[in-house]
C-alpha cells in the first residue's frame, strides 16, 4: 500500500510539473548569427565585437549583487562584506580543520572573479596544484591538453603563469560554453565532463539544446575528486558519477565513490585524524536528480539566464544571478503568483532546509569531538572496541559526507527540496548512531563523556590559516524555524 501511495505521489508531482513547464511562456531571444570569430579565441572582448549585448552582461557579473534580496547568501551585494561559510556556520570551522577550507571559505562572487577569488583566498585552498584551475579558467582545456598529467600537480601559480599574462585572472568566458563559429553550446572539458558523461552511458554527440543549457553549467556547478598519490600530489580530476545515470546521481553513490579508494583521500581532518575526500558545490547532481523543476524539463539556463531586453534585443540574461536578485523574473514565465508570494515560497524551503542543517552539522561536529576523545584514550594505553570504532566512523564519515554535500551546495535546498530533506534527515540519523556508539566504547573504557560536549569552537574559528582571520559573530546564521 505504501509503496502504490509513494507511486501516485510521483505521477502528482510529474503532471503538475508538466502542467506548469506546458504553461510557459518562455519569450524566445534573437537568433544568434554565425560569426567569424577565429578559432581558439578566448578573450570575451573579441567574441564582444560580434555580440555586445552579451558581452556587456558577462562583464556586469564583475558587478555587486542588488542587496536585500536574498536571505543567505549575500556573498557580494551592494554595500555588504563578503561573508565566510565559517563564519556562518561555525561549526564548519572545526569539521573542516585541518586543510584550506577550515581557514577560508568565502562566498563566491560572479563568474568574472572566479579566479580573482582565488587568488584572494587563504593560500592553504590552492595547494592541490593547476588542477584548481580546472572549473575557474577557459584555459584549462588548453593547459590539460598541453601539460598532460603535469598538470595536475603543477603548483598552481607556475601553471597561472604559462598564460597570457593580461588574461591570468580571467573568469568563465563565452569559449566555455559556445562554439566561436555556430554559437551552438557545447561541452569544452572533454577531460571532466565529457569523461563523466561517458561513464554514466550519456552521448554528448545526442546532447539537444535543452540539455545543453544545464550541461554547460555542469562543467563546473558539480563535486569532482582530487585523487592523490602517494606524496598527496594530485592526479586527476574526475566527477564521482561511476555506477549513476542522468537524471539519477545520488549522494549515496557519490559517498561510494569517493571511499571506493584511498586516493580519494584529500585531506586529514585535524580533530579526528581520519583521512578525508570532499564535496563541493554539487548544484547539477542535486537538481538533475528527480527535482521538480527538472522533471518540467527546466534547465539550468532557464532561471538563471532568462530572457531580457538589451539594446532592443532579447538575449539570454549572461550576467547570470540567483532568480531571487532579479527579483525572481525568470520564475513568471511559468508561475501566474507574485513576485512577493513566490519569495516567500523560497524563503520558507530554505528555512526549512537550514534548521535541519544547523542541526545535523552541529551533531556531526559533536561526533568528531568525541572521537577526538575517544584517541587521546588509547593515545594513553587505554584499549577501546575498534568493531564499534569503526562502525562509529563509518556512521560518522556517512552523515560528515552529507552534511558537507547540502552545505556546499548553493541553493540552501530550493533546487530539489525533498531530496534535500531526506539528505539531511540522514545525515542527522547517521550522526546520532556514531553518537551513541562513541559514547558507548567510551563508557566501556571507563571515561564516558559528558552529556554535553563542548566543541571549543574559538579554537577553531579564530586566528584561522595565514590571515589569523577571526570569528565574526555578526555573520553566523541561526536556525530560523522552530521544530
Amino acid at each position: 500500500m505504501q509503496r502504490k501511495n509513494l507511486k501516485r505521489c510521483a505521477a502528482v508531482v510529474l503532471v503538475a510539473a508538466a502542467a506548469i513547464w506546458s504553461g510557459c511562456t518562455q519569450h524566445k531571444v534573437e537568433p544568434m548569427k554565425s560569426s567569424e570569430i577565429a578559432d581558439g579565441a578566448i578573450d570575451p572582448a573579441e567574441w564582444g565585437k560580434v555580440y555586445p549585448e552579451q558581452y556587456k552582461l558577462w562583464k556586469q557579473t564583475g558587478e555587486p549583487t542588488p542587496a536585500g534580496k536574498s536571505k543567505y547568501k549575500r556573498g557580494y551585494d551592494v554595500g555588504e562584506g563578503r561573508r565566510d561559510k565559517l563564519d556562518e556556520y561555525p561549526f564548519l570551522a572545526l569539521l573542516y580543520n585541518g586543510w584550506g577550507f577550515g581557514s577560508e571559505y568565502k562566498e563566491p562572487r560572479g563568474h568574472y572573479f572566479m579566479v580573482q577569488d582565488q587568488l584572494e583566498v587563504d593560500p592553504g585552498r590552492i595547494k592541490a596544484g593547476g588542477s584548481c584551475l580546472t572549473c575557474k579558467t577557459p584555459y584549462a582545456p588548453a593547459l590539460h591538453k598541453q601539460m598532460g598529467a603535469a598538470y595536475f600537480p603543477t603548483p598552481y601559480k607556475e601553471v597561472l603563469a604559462r598564460l597570457p599574462k593580461d588574461q591570468q585572472t580571467l573568469g568563465v568566458a563565452c569559449v566555455d560554453c559556445h562554439d566561436n563559429r555556430t554559437m551552438a553550446l557545447k561541452i569544452s572539458r572533454e577531460f571532466t565532463l565529457g569523461r563523466a558523461l561517458k561513464d554514466i552511458g550519456f552521448d554528448v554527440k545526442t546532447m539537444d539544446r535543452q540539455q545543453g543549457r544545464s550541461l554547460v553549467c555542469a562543467q563546473c556547478h558539480v563535486t569532482y575528486v582530487i585523487p592523490k598519490d602517494a606524496e598527496m600530489h594530485s592526479t586527476d580530476v574526475y566527477f564521482p558519477w561511476q555506477g549513476s545515470q542522468v537524471g539519477h546521481i545520488t549522494v549515496e553513490n557519490i559517498i561510494k565513490q569517493i571511499k571506493s579508494s584511498p586516493a580519494n583521500g584529500e585531506w586529514k581532518q585535524s580533530v579526528t585524524g581520519f583521512k578525508l575526500g570532499f564535496i563541493r558545490h554539487p548544484e547539477y547532481e542535486l537538481f538533475s536528480n528527480d527535482s521538480p523543476h527538472w522533471l518540467a524539463g527546466v534547465s539550468c539556463a532557464d532561471c538563471h539566464m532568462p530572457t531580457v531586453t538589451e539594446n532592443g534585443k532579447k538575449v539570454s540574461d549572461h550576467r547570470i544571478m540567483s532568480p531571487l536578485k532579479s527579483d525572481l523574473k525568470a520564475c513568471a514565465a511559468c508561475h501566474t503568483e507574485s513576485p512577493e508570494a513566490l519569495r516567500a515560497k523560497v524563503y520558507t524551503i530554505q528555512d526549512d532546509t537550514m534548521t535541519i542543517y544547523l542541526k545535523a552539522g552541529y551533531a556531526t561536529a559533536t561526533d568528531a569531538k568525541l572521537f577526538e576523545m575517544a584517541n587521546k584514550l588509547e593515545a594513553a594505553g587505554t584499549k577501546i572496541d575498534k568493531s564499534l570504532y569503526a562502525q562509529a566512523r563509518e556512521n560518522y564519515e556517512q552523515a560528515f559526507y552529507r552534511v558537507v554535500f547540502i552545505g556546499a551546495e548553493n541553493s540552501i535546498g530550493f533546487h530539489n527540496p525533498k531530496e534535500t530533506m531526506r539528505v539531511l534527515n540522514d545525515a542527522t540519523r547517521f550522526a546520532a548512531a556514531a553518537e551513541v556508539q562513541v559514547r558507548q566504547l567510551l563508557a566501556q573504557a571507563g571515561r564516558p563523556a559528558p552529556e554535553k560536549v563542548d566543541l571549543e569552537l574559538t579554537k577553531y574559528t579564530n586566528q584561522r590559516g595565514s590571515k589569523k582571520l577571526m570569528f565574526n559573530p555578526e555573520h553566523e546564521i541561526k536556525a530560523p524555524v522552530a521544530h
